[in-house]
């Protein structure tokens, strides 16, 4: 009996070693567990100082007072060129009329309207020597880049000439501010033998049109139907 005893002292014991074993290396392991955490935490509170004293001097390498002075700058000439792309010439439009006007013709009134860009309307009143000088101001408009759809009407017969009214549209790009510059340096670039790039289509210099007839009824094409002669 003694020594059936003896021997489950003994287990026990054992047991008991064994649990203390088991306990002793996860106390071990969590503190060696919780020495790494707090050791791996000051690596990354370090390492991020670090990276951020990198992007400080970074930061400063790049002198942001300048980066701000050519931000404004840009914003400042994105405007500009907003502006003048937005910018009608409307003296390329009495330009035109003074290149195109035959001698035998003068408008009288002016009447200039714009509703939006986009949508540009001219209306004058004039006296010419006959009709067919009408006929052929009216074939010269046709001709040009300027002025679009024009409608000559109430052409009326009186003693200082026929007298007539004149309403037309009016090419946006051809008084364009933008277009008007960049015609007149194509222009500049061919006198001066360079590469000249094709112009946009429907896009012309504003005084491009058919050379003027060197006198006026005369040399013009046949009068209206149902309209006199000189």
């Amino acid at each position: 009996m003694r020594e059936v005893s003896v021997v489950g002292r003994v287990r026990r014991g054992g047991l008991a070693d064994l649990f203390i074993l088991i306990a002793v290396v996860f106390l071990i392991a969590s503190v060696a567990l919780a020495v790494s955490v707090f050791l791996y935490e000051q690596y990354l509170q370090s390492s991020s100082t670090s990276k951020i004293g990198q992007l400080e001097r970074a930061k400063a390498a790049f002198e942001p007072s300048l980066i701000q002075e050519l931000t404004r700058v840009d914003d400042r000439m994105r405007a500009a060129g907003d502006i003048l792309g937005g910018h009608t010439a409307p003296s390329a439009l009495f330009r035109m009329l003074e290149a195109m006007t035959i001698t035998t013709v003068a408008f009288r009134s002016f009447d200039f309207g714009a509703t939006d860009t986009g949508n540009i309307t001219v209306k004058m009143d004039g006296v010419a020597d006959s009709v067919n000088s009408i006929a052929l101001q009216a074939d010269l408009f046709s001709k040009g880049a300027m002025i679009t759809n024009p409608i000559f009407s109430n052409i009326n017969r009186e003693i200082d000439g026929v007298h007539f009214n004149l309403s037309a549209l009016i090419n946006p790009a051809a008084i364009n501010y933008a277009q008007i510059v960049s015609g007149l340096s194509r222009a500049q670039n061919a006198g001066a033998g360079a590469a000249v790039p094709p112009a946009e289509p429907g896009v012309t210099s504003p005084f491009d049109g058919p050379a003027l007839p060197s006198s006026g009824g005369s040399s013009g094409p046949p009068a209206a139907p149902g309209a006199g002669g000189n």
